[in-house]
């Protein structure tokens, strides 16, 4: 039998950083602090057994695509030399795109909203473990935001997302079915906090595509 998780200083120097790092970045189209979604998906990564580096990951799992700017290379070194290189590649996995300027690149181009959407689900299906615990925290606690916004704003809140509302549903499903996948191939039914995740995420697409008719 394991022993307990431990967690070190380590955790508070990643939640300082990742605050520096996102400072005066919020969440689409909110006043709210980009820190919190940072936070939530660290906290669900401890919750469902994560151990510190995949807590760390998930504190810093939006650094390279959405706060590296022109130079990427930087923002990874900064990550190994704070953090370690097991951190590093946990934040690299999770990552659909290489910098914030990749995306910016897309100015609204569906096409390469789904190429690039189409690329982060296949590479999922052959993510390491920690990667894909990371990954999945992050779209369970952005789904919830989905849903809460859709009670509350309705149709509007899909001026948010590049894929609109059908292309937002079709990702969702799809990142479901590859993690279903993916976990078949390597987990036990036995592991169930893992598969809450999955269930949890499922529950809510499930509830703002209801809200929407589908």
């Amino acid at each position: 039998m394991s022993g307990p998780r431990v967690f070190t200083a380590r955790l508070g120097q990643a939640l300082a950083w990742a605050d520096d790092v996102h400072r005066g970045h919020l969440r689409k189209t909110t006043d709210i602090p980009y820190v919190s979604h940072l936070m939530s998906v660290a906290a669900l990564v401890m919750e469902h057994g994560g151990s510190e580096d995949e807590t760390i990951g998930a504190l810093l799992h939006d650094a390279i695509e959405d706060r590296s700017g022109d130079d990427p290379q930087a923002m990874k070194r900064d990550i190994e030399q704070r953090f370690g290189s097991a951190v590093l590649a946990i934040v690299v996995g999770c990552s659909d795109a290489e910098s914030q300027t990749e995306k910016d690149r897309e100015n609204g181009n569906r096409a390469l909203w789904n190429e690039r959407k189409l690329a982060y689900i296949a590479h999922l299906r052959a993510a390491p473990a920690s990667v894909r615990l990371v990954s999945m925290c992050d779209k369970l606690h952005n789904a919830r935001c989905i849903l809460a916004d859709y009670r509350r704003i309705g149709e509007r809140l899909w001026e948010r997302f590049n894929g609109g509302r059908d292309g937002t549903m079709w990702y969702y499903r799809a990142l479901i079915e590859a993690y279903r996948e993916a976990l078949r191939e390597e987990c036990q039914p036995s592991d169930a906090l893992v598969w809450s995740v999955l269930a949890e995420i499922e529950r809510t697409v499930g509830a703002f595509e209801g809200l929407a008719g589908r």
